[in-house]
């Protein structure tokens, strides 16, 4: 439990019932393709966000990334890495208690983010969809300084219009 705390992240267990040190390493990348959105689904039921979930699994799959090299416990690594899962939800419950419990009442609560990390990626990749969009529009549809105030309206009526355009946008 100190251990869990002391290294930031949920500690993989070393050995467990049915679980002997010296197998083949663990191959994260398909035990991440094949159990992820398994392992997520199960963190939210414990935790009770996605959010908070997503950040579990993925603390998880990068400890195992950076152990990779080390031999893996024989047996299930499904149940290793459900178990690692396990314990970095209830680390993250802890911390959650005492956040409320010493930090309640003089701090305000932790505001969670309420969309996964997924949905910031498709808002990112709009974001680039736009920028490259104006970045080709021509300099002076970009240009504002120094135009006097009808000039950049219309300027910028035009501009938007292109933009929707590239972007496909209806008017």
């Amino acid at each position: 439990m100190a251990a869990d705390l002391a290294a930031g992240g949920p500690a993989l267990p070393a050995d467990g019932p049915g679980l002997l040190v010296g197998g083949p390493p663990v191959d994260v990348t398909a035990l991440f393709r094949q159990h992820y959105a398994g392992l997520v689904r199960l963190a939210v039921m414990l935790v009770g966000d996605r959010p908070t979930a997503e950040d579990v699994v993925q603390d998880v799959f990068a400890r195992l990334h950076a152990r990779r090299d080390r031999p893996a416990p024989r047996g299930d690594q499904l149940a290793y890495v459900r178990t690692c899962v396990l314990n970095g939800c209830r680390s993250a419950l802890r911390r959650r208690a005492v956040v409320h419990r010493f930090g309640g009442s003089r701090a305000p609560a932790l505001e969670l983010p309420h969309e996964s990390a997924e949905h910031e990626v498709i808002q990112a990749e709009g974001r680039r969809q736009v920028l490259a969009a104006l970045a080709a529009l021509p300099q002076r549809r970009r240009e504002v300084l120094g135009i006097s105030p009808g000039t950049v309206k219309s300027t910028a009526a035009r501009g938007l219009a292109a933009l929707g355009r590239a972007l496909g946008e209806e008017s």
